[in-house]
Formats: structure tokens, sequence, C-alpha cells
């Protein structure tokens, strides 16, 4: 059984990147069907003004709920032996990221709204 471990794992790297070689392949191919240029259109994608504070706040939020879930585990163990604390970690986890998203949400619209107020769609 564990022999097969490392051919199933060259397999599917070797799947993975020829997908991915070949589906970027087809996506320029229809690019340029269309007129557009491949190239222009990947570097105004790649350069997202907020990508990096939205990772950020994503990262922080995460790390701030993995803390307070560590701290409610390490106070409800102390006083209770019997409370299974399992689902606190992910679920705080997912809370503190989703408020790190709406932070980042709020402040792009705040920004898009005192710099840019022609292109607002409401």
């Amino acid at each position: 059984m564990h022999d097969l471990v490392p051919i199933v794992l060259f397999i599917s790297m070797f799947a993975t990147i020829f997908g991915i070689v070949y589906i970027r392949s087809r996506e320029n191919m229809a690019m340029l069907e269309k007129g557009l240029n491949p190239r222009e259109n990947r570097t105004r994608v790649a350069t997202q003004p907020f990508m990096s504070l939205k990772f950020g706040l994503l990262l922080v939020g995460a790390g701030i709920g993995l803390f307070a879930a560590y701290m409610i585990d390490a106070n409800m163990s102390a006083t209770h032996n019997t409370v299974d604390s399992s689902p606190l970690y992910p679920s705080l986890i997912g809370i503190g990221g989703g408020l790190g998203l709406i932070i980042s949400y709020l402040i792009e619209r705040r920004y898009v709204e005192k710099h840019e107020p022609e292109n607002i769609v409401r």
C-alpha cells in the first residue's frame, strides 16, 4: 500500500500542472479570438489595490479568532473537564476571518465613495 503513495503523488502533481497549463493556453486562445491581449488583462487583474489589505485583515481576524478559542478552551478546561471544545477552534477562526473581510469591505467602500463617487452603483 505504501509503495503506491509516491506513484499516485507524482501522477497527481503532473496532472495538476498539465491541467493548469492546458486551461491557461485555452484561455489565451479565447482571448486572442476576441481580439484581446492576454498579457494586458492578466496584469490588470493581478494588481488589485486592496488585495493585501484583504488578506492582512483576514489573517489578523483568523489569528484573533484562534487566540480567543485558545483562551476560552484554557479557561473552560480549568473549570470543567467534561466540555468538548473541538468545534470552538474552527468556528472562532471562521468568525474572526469573516469579521476581517467585512472590515476590509467597509474600508474599500469608504475609499471608493470618497475618491470615485461617479462609479458607485446604488
